[in-house]
């Protein structure tokens, strides 16, 4: 009953806000536009179509926003406006009652927040689809963020996600080009997504790691702050950790008061980003203005804090290869290169011709070369080229259409603190020092050392695998005797198998003499 009520509302939603011009006009049939002329009854929509599927979705929920975030980040699928538009939502969600945040706590870890805290404020200082975060002060004095997700997601999420798949399904079979969009397989991967988001267990883990990556010892610990994971708080529903006090990135005004140098932290937040990627192809996913932070304390003045670790990526040694050699390539307007890696990579057809390739990547990056170096956009010119990368049946990987999402914010961000921020100069001797570094004599030591806990155990047993090796029976002869035993086996079962069909033979002609003679 609730998902019928539910279907009900959503349709009522997509015919207020005029969705069903937005999904005809796609369709490149007459009946369709026999349709739309009916539907829009001699008359335009007054919004733009992206603001218009905005405002719905934020009707619809927050399973909705979050999906339209989502969506947001297949710039590779979905036209740029749409995409641009769809950035914009925010998680704007009442937070739950303190009672029932408290319930949830006592059910996941045990004991109710006044006995496992010294101090719990009721009131939650954020509030989104997902969870709500509560301060609060542990029995040793610590100060921490008590993060629980919100009562009956699971069962929301599975609901709307089984109207999803079903709408996906219809958009699909109703729109021809609808199929390249790949609807169902967007709602797959934001299932995985959703279902990421609800193990706070995950999460935790996430910032476990990326705290370990800028801890000390790493040598960055001075660009990075993560806070630290209290893991005896910790369960799929809550997930406890240390308390951040800074000052939201977009917050210029504050930061310039503060004395931090502006220029300094853009450059700071590039390298952070390229040291992610390439160094430990483990990167902080959702790096928008809310959930990073700068630290405002005299000991760390100026240094970023990350915050919300639901949404992370994850590189193997093969994409890191190709993105740094990608982006080295670009740097140098190698735009034969770039298809050779295209093509080497294996996710453009074997049958696609190298020069029509280089050709559509030479379009794509010229007019941005023209440009003085502070106005080239580094994310805009990934995503003309995974656009571009259409028409040659490129399959995109999700990994590296969530980096591209991740770059872009790391460059607004960047531009949005200094607007003369230089990516490219910025990211280019990093690229350069990371691929020496990888194929030089430092890369070639870093390797061996790597691997010597493994040779440190082979090494010893190769004197005593060489001598049982050389001391083993020469096996020779009697290999050849059994091969000689086999080679008389077939020819005797070749001289067998010829007599029993001679014998058939006969027995044929014999049937076939009988039967003519008969007639």
């Amino acid at each position: 009953m609730f998902t019928f009520f539910r279907l009900i509302h959503i349709i009522f939603v997509a015919l207020r806000f005029r969705l069903d011009e937005l999904v005809l006009s796609g369709i490149k049939h007459p009946v369709a536009y026999g349709l739309l002329r009916i539907v829009r009854l001699g008359r335009a929509p007054r919004m733009a179509r992206g603001v218009r599927l905005r405002v719905a979705l934020e009707s619809l929920g927050p399973i909705f926003v979050k999906f339209g975030q989502v969506l947001s980040t297949r710039r590779d699928l979905i036209p740029l406006d749409i995409a641009i538009e769809l950035a914009l939502l925010q998680d704007r969600v009442p937070p739950f009652p303190s009672d029932q945040s408290a319930a949830l706590i006592e059910a996941a870890l045990g004991a109710s927040p006044h006995t496992l805290f010294k101090q719990f404020d009721a009131d939650p200082v954020a509030s989104a689809s997902i969870a709500q975060v509560h301060f609060a002060v542990l029995h040793d004095g610590r100060q921490v963020a008590v993060k629980v997700l919100r009562p009956g997601m699971r069962e929301i999420i599975e609901k709307d996600l089984t109207l999803l798949r079903a709408l996906a399904g219809l958009v699909e079979r109703l729109a021809a080009d609808a199929r390249r969009l790949k609807p169902r397989q967007v709602v797959a991967e934001f299932d995985i997504y959703l279902h990421d988001e609800l193990d706070l267990i995950r999460e935790a883990s996430n910032c476990s790691q990326l705290r370990r990556n800028f801890g000390p010892g790493t040598g960055r610990s001075n660009l990075l702050m993560v806070p630290e994971v209290v893991w005896e708080y910790c369960a799929t529903s809550v997930f406890t950790m240390e308390r951040m006090h800074g000052i939201p990135v977009s917050q210029i005004g504050r930061l310039q008061a503060a004395n931090i140098d502006i220029k300094d932290l853009a450059r700071t937040g590039v390298e952070i980003f390229f040291t992610q990627v390439f160094t430990d192809g483990f990167f902080h996913a959702d790096m928008h203005p809310g959930n990073i932070y700068v630290s405002d304390a005299p000991e760390t003045l100026g240094r970023y804090i990350a915050l919300d670790f639901g949404i992370v990526g994850s590189l193997s040694e093969f994409d890191k290869n190709y993105l740094a050699q990608n982006f080295l390539a670009f740097f140098q307007r190698d735009y034969r290169r770039v298809a050779q890696l295209h093509i080497e990579s294996g996710w453009v057809p074997a049958n696609t011709r190298e020069e029509d390739l280089e050709g559509a990547v030479r379009a794509v990056c010229e007019p941005y070369f023209d440009r003085p170096l502070s106005e080239i956009s580094l994310g805009q010119v990934l995503l003309r080229l995974f656009q571009t990368s259409r028409r040659f049946n490129v399959e995109i990987q999700p990994q590296l259409v969530l980096l591209q999402k991740t770059l872009l914010n790391v460059e607004g961000m960047g531009r949005e603190l200094d607007p003369n921020l230089d990516l490219w100069k910025t990211a280019k001797p990093y690229l350069e020092n990371w691929m020496h570094e990888r194929i030089g004599l430092a890369g070639l030591r870093k390797r061996l050392d790597k691997e010597a806990s493994q040779w440190a155990q082979i090494l010893p047993q190769i004197p005593r695998l060489v001598y049982a090796n050389l001391n083993r029976p020469d096996t020779g002869p009697r290999l050849n005797l059994e091969l000689e035993r086999l080679r008389r086996t077939q020819q005797q079962t070749n001289r067998l198998l010829a007599v029993l069909a001679a014998v058939v033979a006969v027995a044929l002609g014999v049937a076939i003499w009988a039967l003519t003679r008969h007639t």
